[in-house]
């Protein structure tokens, strides 16, 4: 029986507390640009090895880190969370040799990516199942969440930076942004990506799925490959 290994990571190392891995692209190929992946809440870098490694074998760098209070990281959560997105794509920057980078983030983490792309100076995102702000406050207020936070700041966090306030934002500046939602998503309803894309006529794409689940569109080959061909495409046009 042979065994097949997946390839790892080119490198990994921490920054201000933040543990991440980066990712080159395969066959000696110089990156087109760089992707930022945002884990969502209670899980860690290494459940988005795969979608890092797709856009690896694309021609895109792609860097995964563990928000704080998750994985290797230090310290709770706080108010540095959009900080920490735009301080992770300057690491995908100096450290991956690109030059424009986007942001691809799951549930919270797109929630994150729409906040903090514009910090971030992202040229692209894809926001997979987007978590509202308040649904997330409400969580973290009720202690929901199976991470350590400093719940006072993160509230004060997502009181400050809504959803559709930046996705609107993100249109206004011609970033174009890829909203992705399982029509069978029991976590966040799929109306809400609905909501992010009128809001945003100009820059955003749907991409609504029949059935599925929270989680289903994050793994799926096909949907990452959609992502992926969306990155490029935001990443080399100018």
């Amino acid at each position: 029986m042979r065994t097949v290994r997946a390839e790892g990571p080119a490198e990994s190392g921490t920054s201000d507390g933040l543990a991440w891995a980066r990712f080159e692209p395969t066959r000696d190929r110089e990156p087109v640009g760089g992707v930022v992946i945002l884990h969502g809440a209670g899980s860690h870098k290494e459940s988005h090895f795969d979608f890092a490694r797709v856009c690896a074998g694309s021609g895109l760098a792609a860097l995964a880190f563990d928000a704080r209070g998750h994985g290797e990281s230090d310290s709770p959560m706080d108010g540095r969370a959009l900080d920490d997105v735009a301080r992770m794509a300057d690491v995908l920057r100096g450290r991956g040799g690109v030059e424009r980078v986007a942001l691809r983030g799951s549930s919270m983490g797109g929630y994150f990516a729409l906040a903090g792309a514009r910090e971030a100076r992202a040229d692209a995102v894809v926001a997979i199942c987007a978590a509202p702000a308040l649904g997330l406050a409400t969580a973290v207020r009720a202690g929901r969440f199976p991470f350590e936070s400093d719940r006072h700041a993160i509230v004060a966090l997502l009181k400050e930076h809504d959803e559709t306030a930046a996705i609107e934002a993100l249109d206004a500046a011609g970033v174009p942004v890829l909203l992705m939602h399982a029509e069978g998503d029991e976590v966040i309803p799929a109306d809400l990506s609905r909501t992010l894309h009128a809001a945003a006529p100009t820059s955003s794409k749907l991409v609504v799925t029949p059935g599925g689940h929270h989680r289903s569109i994050q793994h799926d080959a096909e949907l990452q490959g959609e992502s992926v061909r969306f990155l490029t495409r935001a990443l080399t046009s100018r």
